[in-house]
Protein backbone atom coordinates (compact mmCIF):
# COMPACT_ATOMS: atom_id res chain seq x y z
CA UNK A 1 0.00 0.00 0.00
CA UNK A 2 1.46 3.36 -1.00
CA UNK A 3 1.15 6.61 1.01
CA UNK A 4 -1.91 7.89 -0.87
CA UNK A 5 -3.67 4.54 -0.43
CA UNK A 6 -2.88 4.73 3.29
CA UNK A 7 -4.50 8.18 3.49
CA UNK A 8 -7.58 6.98 1.62
CA UNK A 9 -7.89 3.89 3.82
CA UNK A 10 -7.69 6.01 6.97
CA UNK A 11 -10.18 8.60 5.67
CA UNK A 12 -12.76 5.99 4.82
CA UNK A 13 -12.16 3.90 7.94
CA UNK A 14 -12.83 7.10 9.94
CA UNK A 15 -16.13 7.97 8.21
CA UNK A 16 -17.51 4.48 7.52
CA UNK A 17 -20.00 4.67 10.40
CA UNK A 18 -21.62 7.83 8.94
CA UNK A 19 -20.83 7.46 5.24
CA UNK A 20 -24.27 6.31 4.06
CA UNK A 21 -26.04 9.06 6.00
CA UNK A 22 -23.57 11.84 5.16
CA UNK A 23 -23.55 11.12 1.43
CA UNK A 24 -27.10 9.74 1.14
CA UNK A 25 -28.35 12.08 -1.58
CA UNK A 26 -25.19 11.89 -3.69
CA UNK A 27 -24.98 8.10 -3.34
CA UNK A 28 -28.66 7.64 -4.11
CA UNK A 29 -28.54 9.86 -7.21
CA UNK A 30 -25.32 8.55 -8.72
CA UNK A 31 -25.78 4.87 -7.92
CA UNK A 32 -29.41 4.80 -9.01
CA UNK A 33 -28.28 6.32 -12.31
CA UNK A 34 -25.39 3.84 -12.54
CA UNK A 35 -27.62 0.86 -11.79
CA UNK A 36 -30.00 1.81 -14.62
CA UNK A 37 -27.17 2.74 -17.02
CA UNK A 38 -24.88 -0.28 -16.63
CA UNK A 39 -25.49 -3.21 -18.96
CA UNK A 40 -25.04 -6.42 -16.96
CA UNK A 41 -26.27 -9.89 -17.75
CA UNK A 42 -28.64 -10.86 -14.88
CA UNK A 43 -26.59 -14.00 -14.14
CA UNK A 44 -23.13 -12.42 -14.47
CA UNK A 45 -20.18 -12.75 -12.14
CA UNK A 46 -19.42 -9.10 -11.27
CA UNK A 47 -16.49 -7.37 -9.59
CA UNK A 48 -17.15 -3.99 -7.97
CA UNK A 49 -13.87 -2.14 -7.45
CA UNK A 50 -13.96 0.28 -4.47
CA UNK A 51 -17.38 -0.93 -3.36
CA UNK A 52 -17.50 1.09 -0.14
CA UNK A 53 -20.48 0.22 2.05
CA UNK A 54 -22.05 -2.00 -0.62
CA UNK A 55 -24.83 0.33 -1.67
CA UNK A 56 -24.35 -0.43 -5.37
CA UNK A 57 -24.46 -4.15 -4.59
CA UNK A 58 -27.76 -3.63 -2.77
CA UNK A 59 -29.27 -1.83 -5.77
CA UNK A 60 -27.98 -4.36 -8.31
CA UNK A 61 -29.16 -7.37 -6.31
CA UNK A 62 -32.62 -5.85 -5.95
CA UNK A 63 -32.79 -5.61 -9.73
CA UNK A 64 -30.89 -8.82 -10.56
CA UNK A 65 -31.07 -11.26 -7.62
CA UNK A 66 -29.12 -13.93 -9.59
CA UNK A 67 -25.96 -11.84 -9.91
CA UNK A 68 -22.86 -13.04 -8.14
CA UNK A 69 -20.99 -9.95 -6.94
CA UNK A 70 -17.59 -9.59 -5.35
CA UNK A 71 -16.92 -6.18 -3.85
CA UNK A 72 -13.41 -5.01 -3.05
CA UNK A 73 -12.31 -1.98 -1.08
CA UNK A 74 -9.24 -0.61 0.65
CA UNK A 75 -11.17 0.30 3.82
CA UNK A 76 -11.80 -2.47 6.34
CA UNK A 77 -14.46 -0.37 8.06
CA UNK A 78 -16.40 0.30 4.85
CA UNK A 79 -16.34 -3.43 4.10
CA UNK A 80 -17.54 -4.16 7.63
CA UNK A 81 -20.55 -1.89 7.02
CA UNK A 82 -21.22 -3.59 3.66
CA UNK A 83 -21.10 -7.04 5.24
CA UNK A 84 -23.46 -5.96 8.03
CA UNK A 85 -26.13 -4.48 5.81
CA UNK A 86 -25.99 -7.18 3.11
CA UNK A 87 -25.42 -10.31 5.20
CA UNK A 88 -28.50 -12.07 3.80
CA UNK A 89 -27.07 -12.51 0.29
CA UNK A 90 -25.29 -15.82 -0.35
CA UNK A 91 -24.16 -14.69 -3.82
CA UNK A 92 -22.21 -11.71 -2.48
CA UNK A 93 -18.71 -11.52 -1.04
CA UNK A 94 -16.35 -8.75 0.00
CA UNK A 95 -12.56 -8.64 0.05
CA UNK A 96 -10.07 -6.15 1.41
CA UNK A 97 -7.53 -5.15 -1.25
CA UNK A 98 -6.23 -2.25 -3.28
CA UNK A 99 -7.59 -1.59 -6.76
CA UNK A 100 -4.07 -1.77 -8.21
CA UNK A 101 -3.49 -5.32 -6.97
CA UNK A 102 -6.62 -7.45 -7.40
CA UNK A 103 -6.28 -10.94 -5.85
CA UNK A 104 -8.13 -12.79 -8.60
CA UNK A 105 -7.11 -15.02 -11.48
CA UNK A 106 -7.05 -13.73 -15.04
CA UNK A 107 -10.42 -13.77 -16.83
CA UNK A 108 -12.46 -14.22 -13.62
CA UNK A 109 -15.37 -11.81 -14.11
CA UNK A 110 -18.05 -11.18 -16.73
CA UNK A 111 -18.28 -7.54 -15.70
CA UNK A 112 -16.10 -5.13 -13.75
CA UNK A 113 -17.70 -1.98 -12.37
CA UNK A 114 -16.52 1.00 -10.35
CA UNK A 115 -18.56 3.98 -9.24
CA UNK A 116 -17.51 7.27 -7.65
CA UNK A 117 -13.97 6.19 -6.85
CA UNK A 118 -11.65 6.46 -9.83
CA UNK A 119 -10.51 9.94 -8.76
CA UNK A 120 -8.80 8.30 -5.76
CA UNK A 121 -6.59 5.93 -7.73
CA UNK A 122 -3.05 7.30 -7.72
CA UNK A 123 -2.04 4.98 -10.57
CA UNK A 124 -5.15 4.77 -12.77
CA UNK A 125 -3.30 3.00 -15.57
CA UNK A 126 -2.34 0.18 -13.16
CA UNK A 127 -5.95 -0.07 -11.92
CA UNK A 128 -7.25 -0.24 -15.50
CA UNK A 129 -4.67 -2.91 -16.30
CA UNK A 130 -5.81 -4.97 -13.30
CA UNK A 131 -9.46 -4.53 -14.23
CA UNK A 132 -8.70 -5.73 -17.75
CA UNK A 133 -6.67 -8.68 -16.46
CA UNK A 134 -9.52 -10.06 -14.34
CA UNK A 135 -12.20 -9.34 -16.97
CA UNK A 136 -13.19 -12.26 -19.21
CA UNK A 137 -12.79 -11.78 -22.97
CA UNK A 138 -15.94 -10.06 -24.22
CA UNK A 139 -16.78 -8.85 -20.70
CA UNK A 140 -17.83 -5.31 -19.86
CA UNK A 141 -16.03 -2.63 -17.89
CA UNK A 142 -18.16 0.28 -16.64
CA UNK A 143 -16.76 3.22 -14.69
CA UNK A 144 -18.72 6.19 -13.36
CA UNK A 145 -16.79 9.07 -11.82
CA UNK A 146 -16.11 12.78 -11.72
CA UNK A 147 -15.71 14.63 -14.96
CA UNK A 148 -14.23 18.00 -15.83
CA UNK A 149 -16.65 18.75 -18.64
CA UNK A 150 -18.26 21.72 -16.93
CA UNK A 151 -16.85 24.75 -15.13
CA UNK A 152 -18.52 23.83 -11.83
CA UNK A 153 -17.00 20.34 -11.99
CA UNK A 154 -13.54 21.79 -12.66
CA UNK A 155 -13.94 24.21 -9.72
CA UNK A 156 -15.07 21.40 -7.38
CA UNK A 157 -12.20 19.22 -8.56
CA UNK A 158 -9.69 22.01 -7.88
CA UNK A 159 -11.09 22.63 -4.40
CA UNK A 160 -11.00 18.92 -3.57
CA UNK A 161 -7.38 18.67 -4.71
CA UNK A 162 -6.51 21.51 -2.30
CA UNK A 163 -8.48 20.11 0.65
CA UNK A 164 -8.01 16.37 0.20
CA UNK A 165 -4.46 15.06 -0.37
CA UNK A 166 -5.88 11.75 -1.65
CA UNK A 167 -8.02 13.31 -4.41
CA UNK A 168 -6.28 12.74 -7.76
Amino acid sequence: MNAIEGIIKQQYDDIAHVYDRRWNRYISNTLTFFQTWVDINPTANVLDVACGTGELERLLLQKYPSLHITGVDISDKMLERARQKLKGYANLSFEHTTAASLPFANDSFDAVISANSFHYFSHPEKVLSEMRRVLKPGGTLTILDWCKDFLLCRVCDGILKLLDPAHQ
